[in-house]
């Protein structure tokens, strides 16, 4: 997926091939197999192109991290010492920035602080937390796994 969202466009699996290539030696039909299961799992759709495909996300990178750690946060039997624990590993600078993102999602913007808006800013550019397109787009899919509704765990 690092790859596809990289590109934010359609990808062939030659494509992805080539630049995994430059880190490691890797099969051709590794990734197209790992794309294959990628489409399955509901991750990326796909558009046929002469004999090959065009793969393209589905969903955010902010959207699937929030997938994630919605799904890890369901699996606890204490949701709150869960939070508790996940709250105490995060710098102060990210609990700044989660502290921005609940004034967003509960519609009061006009308290996030600038540093902090700004900081969030240039963390969802890194792939980091959601500024507030992401956000938007996970209140969208409910940050829900694209991938849920096809069975898949969406990775």
């Amino acid at each position: 997926m690092t790859r596809v969202w990289k590109w934010n466009r359609p990808v062939t699996v030659r494509e992805v091939l080539e630049d995994l290539q430059q880190e490691r030696s890797i099969a051709y039909t590794t990734v197209m197999t790992v794309l294959d299961n990628l489409h399955q799992k509901g991750w990326v759709r796909r558009e046929a192109e002469g004999r090959a495909y065009r793969y393209e996300a589905v969903s955010t990178r902010a959207a699937y991290a929030a997938a994630l750690m919605n799904d890890a946060w369901s699996q606890s039997d204490n949701a709150a010492a869960a939070l508790v624990a996940f709250f105490g590993m995060m710098s102060e600078e990210q609990r700044r920035a989660l502290r921005d993102a609940v004034r967003i999602v509960e519609g009061t913007t006009e308290a996030v602080t600038r540093p902090a808006a700004e900081a969030a800013g240039e963390e969802n550019a890194a792939g980091g937390l959601p500024d507030t397109a992401a956000a938007a787009d996970v209140s969208e899919t409910g940050g829900q796994n694209p991938g849920s509704a096809h069975g898949g765990a969406g990775r």
